[in-house]
C-alpha cells in the first residue's frame, strides 16, 4: 500500500513539472507594427474631434442616448438634411448626435426650427471648452 502511495505522489510529481513547463513555454510576446499611414490617420481623427469639442460655436443636438439608436439617427439625419454636417459624439454614459457648427446663436435657432418639424426634442447647446 506504500509503495502505491510513493508511485501515485511521483506520477503527480512527473504531471505537475510537465504542466508547469508548459505554462512556462506560453509567454512569448507578440508585437504589432502598424502602418504609419494608420497612424497619420489616427493623428487626423484626433485632431478633428478635439476641434469639434473646442469650438467656440453652437451646435443642435438631435439625440441623446445609445450607440445603436444615435447611429440610426444620425443616418437618418443625413438623409434628411445632407446640407448640415452631423456627428456622433461619446460623452459619458450617452452618445450624441450633434449637428452643425453655427457660429452665431441667431443661425443656430434659424437652422433648429427647421429641425424640430422632424426631431422635436432637438435642442440648441454650446459645448464648453
Amino acid at each position: 500500500m506504500h509503495k502505491n502511495t510513493l508511485n501515485l505522489g511521483l506520477i503527480l510529481l512527473f504531471i505537475t513539472s510537465l504542466t508547469s513547463v508548459k505554462s512556462i513555454a506560453q509567454t512569448e510576446k507578440t508585437s504589432i507594427i502598424a502602418d504609419q499611414k494608420f497612424e497619420l490617420l489616427l493623428s487626423e481623427k484626433r485632431k478633428i474631434n478635439t476641434s469639434l469639442l473646442m469650438n467656440d460655436g453652437y451646435k443642435i443636438q438631435i439625440y441623446n442616448g445609445d450607440s445603436e439608436t444615435s447611429k440610426r439617427e444620425l443616418n437618418k439625419f443625413k438623409i434628411d438634411f445632407d446640407y448640415l454636417d452631423a456627428t456622433i459624439i461619446f460623452n459619458t454614459p450617452y452618445y450624441k448626435v450633434w449637428i452643425g457648427s453655427f457660429k452665431s446663436k441667431i443661425d443656430a435657432e434659424r437652422n433648429l426650427l427647421e429641425i424640430q418639424k422632424k426631431y422635436p426634442n432637438s435642442m440648441i447647446i454650446k459645448p464648453g471648452k
